[in-house]
C-alpha cells in the first residue's frame, strides 16, 4: 500500500525542482521536458505492474509521457516534449478531436482512465505501448484550451486520485511554463506541412 505522507511530500519537491529546472530552460518545449520526463517515474504506484492481471499477455512495465498543444491553425494537437513516444511520433500531428485527448480539448475538464479496458471510446495514439491505464489534464491559460498534459501506464490500475490531482497541478506549471518561454510564438515557426498527420487510433 502506498504511503500518501510520504507521496504528497515528494510531490511537492518535484514541483519545486521542476519548476525551478524549467525557469532556466531554454525555451518552451525544453521547459515542457522538464514536467514530462518527471511525471512517469512519480506518479502511479510503481507496484501494480506485478498485480496478476495488470498487464496484458506479453506485454512489459512502461511508462509514458507528452504534452498535446494545439496548433496555431486550432485543428490538431502536436505532440511535444514526449517521453517514451517513438521517434517518428515527435512533432506528429494528432486530430484535435481524436481520442480522450480530444474530449478533454473539448470539455476542457481532465480525464482519469484508471482501467482503459473499461473505456469502449479508448482509442490508442501511443504507438510504444498498449496503455492500460491513463491520465489528461487540460493545459488552461486565463479560460482558454492550449493543450493537454497525458501520462499514460502500460499495466491498470497504477493511478489514483492523489495522481490526478497532481496531473493538474503540473498542468498549471506547464501552463505557466509555456506562456512565460513564449510557446505561442515558438509554434508559429513550425512548418506543419512537413510533419505527419494523425487522423485516427489504433
Amino acid at each position: 500500500m502506498r504511503d500518501l505522507s510520504a507521496l504528497r511530500e515528494n510531490l511537492l519537491l518535484a514541483l519545486e525542482r521542476v519548476a525551478g529546472d524549467a525557469a532556466i530552460a531554454p525555451g518552451a518545449e525544453e521547459a515542457l521536458w522538464c514536467v514530462t520526463r518527471t511525471l512517469p517515474s512519480l506518479l502511479g504506484d510503481a507496484a501494480a505492474a506485478h498485480r496478476p492481471g495488470a498487464l496484458a499477455e506479453g506485454a512489459t512495465p512502461a511508462s509514458a509521457a507528452a504534452a498535446f498543444m494545439v496548433t496555431p491553425d486550432g485543428q490538431h494537437h502536436l505532440i511535444t516534449a514526449p517521453v517514451n513516444f517513438p521517434p517518428e511520433q515527435y512533432h506528429e500531428r494528432v486530430a484535435i478531436t481524436l481520442g480522450h485527448p480530444g474530449v478533454v480539448a473539448a470539455t476542457r475538464r481532465g480525464i482519469m482512465l484508471a482501467d482503459t479496458s473499461h473505456h469502449t471510446a479508448f482509442v490508442q495514439i501511443l504507438q510504444t505501448f498498449r496503455s492500460g491505464s491513463a491520465m489528461q489534464a487540460p493545459i488552461l491559460w486565463r479560460g482558454e484550451y492550449i493543450g493537454v498534459l497525458i501520462c499514460a501506464n502500460a499495466a491498470r490500475s497504477v493511478f489514483e486520485e492523489v495522481d490526478f490531482r497532481a496531473m493538474h497541478a503540473f498542468a498549471n506549471l506547464a501552463a505557466a511554463l509555456w506562456m512565460a518561454h513564449d510557446g505561442p510564438g515558438w509554434l508559429r515557426t513550425i512548418d506543419y506541412a512537413e510533419l505527419p498527420v494523425r487522423m485516427e487510433g489504433t
